[in-house]
């Protein structure tokens, strides 16, 4: 076999092989954003002469409620934070204090960054507990439940108020009921094992199972990744178009395989 012929199979085995490295390096560099939920409609517009979908994702309305304090709160003096949301009760004696010791810890770890000596910073992630028994969990209550898992208040509301406003914004806006299959939700008494991680623009971009260590680390990965969004509205991008790619790999296999094969041809006839 002669120099070009040998050069020339190499070229073809050497492509394929330095493309799928570049695919898989690019594709294990990729940040995976969470995934948004709750789409309200689809829109269909004109760009660059193309026609594009765009999905209008639904937003959480404002509420006021009251916190463990007793001082009114809303949800819009919130906006620009991650929201992580549960649903708790006082007297339950089961899943609510498990539910909240993993909050507790995971509100823990967001202040320290996993560094017992750095001081906390309470602006990175808000948390809400909003109370299924409101009408029993008064303010009190709740202040006192919340101590017992030693919750930071700066930025930890424990909330009660009026059990329609609470039910209306849970099953008409969280929609928890619709995504708990494990846990299936009573609407007259929500009780679920849930978290519901709300973006920067009030945005829902999960369920995740508040007992399930694996999905716990899952989703203190996904705030981390939330919050160094620079845009949430903005889907993440591979570095490359992923269908250019495939054609250039095709091609690319096509002209080297096509060039050996002419290349032992002129070989065999000489």
């Amino acid at each position: 076999m002669s120099k070009k012929a040998v050069l020339a199979l190499g070229i073809a085995i050497l492509i394929p092989v330095i493309s799928y490295l570049i695919l898989k390096t690019a594709g294990e560099s990729a940040v995976s954003i969470p995934k948004h939920y709750l789409p309200d409609s689809v829109i269909e517009r004109t760009v660059e002469g193309k026609w594009q979908s765009d999905t209008i994702w639904h937003t959480l309305p404002n509420f006021h409620l009251v916190n463990q304090f007793g001082d009114s709160v809303n949800l819009y003096t919130l906006k620009g934070k991650i929201i992580v949301m549960d649903f708790i009760f006082t007297s339950c004696a089961l899943v609510c204090p498990s539910l909240t010791a993993n909050m507790a810890a995971m509100q823990r770890s967001f202040e320290t960054g996993g560094d017992p000596y750095k001081k906390p910073d309470s602006s990175i992630v808000h948390f809400i507990s909003f109370s299924i028994d409101p009408e029993r969990d008064s303010t009190e209550r709740l202040r006192k439940f919340g101590d017992k898992y030693n919750a930071n208040y700066d930025n930890w509301w424990f909330l009660t108020g009026p059990r329609d406003t609470i039910y209306q914004f849970i099953t008409d806006h969280l929609k928890v009921d619709k995504y708990d299959k494990a846990l299936p939700v009573n609407p007259n008494f929500i009780h679920t094992d849930r978290y519901v991680p709300v973006d920067k623009n009030m945005q829902v971009r999960g369920y995740y199972k508040g007992l399930d260590s694996t999905r716990l680390a899952d989703l203190s990965k996904d705030i981390s990744t939330l919050m160094l969004a620079k845009d949430v509205n903005d889907e993440v991008k591979l570095p490359f178009d992923p269908l250019l790619m495939a054609i250039f790999f095709v091609l690319a296999l096509i002209i080297t395989v096509t060039a050996t094969t002419i290349i032992f041809k002129r070989k065999q006839n000489k």
